[in-house]
């Protein structure tokens, strides 16, 4: 299970929304082990496409080293789709190369009727998906 604050949850919405109709992508640190998304860092989609996103690898770079001075790992990578319903595609599956990671879509896209956006929270192992729940708190 994914659980996240509001205020996490509600950036990485925003963040989806503000550059539709291309996919937005991002990245939320937490301190090594933890499982616990506290730092949020909004990445450039270097792609620059509805469809596909690509981090730009000096910003990818920069926070690499910053997680590893900070002794932080990725607890959440996300991205937006803008066409399709929030599920990784065969591409989100082959660069999911984050163990750890909770991997979030955010999809602008009206797919199901039921609402403006949808979120989603999987785990990706060695190309499985297992969709899980997310729990959306106050603070932690």
């Amino acid at each position: 299970m994914l659980t996240i604050t509001r205020d996490l949850y509600d950036k990485i919405v925003a963040h989806a929304r503000e550059d539709h109709p291309d996919e937005a992508c991002g990245m939320i640190a937490g301190p090594e082990g933890s499982d616990r998304p506290e730092r949020y860092v909004r990445m450039l989609n270097a792609a620059g496409s509805p469809t596909f996103y690509e981090f730009d690898s000096a910003e990818h770079k920069k926070l690499s080293d910053e997680m590893w001075d900070n002794d932080e790992e990725a607890v959440v990578v996300y991205h937006s789709h803008t066409a399709t319903e929030a599920y990784p595609s065969r591409t989100d599956i082959s660069y999911a190369n984050e163990p750890q990671a909770h991997y979030v879509i955010v999809s602008t896209a009206d797919t199901d009727g039921f609402g403006e956006f949808q979120f989603r929270s999987f785990r990706i192992l060695e190309g499985q998906v297992t969709e899980e729940e997310v729990k959306v708190v106050e603070a932690y």
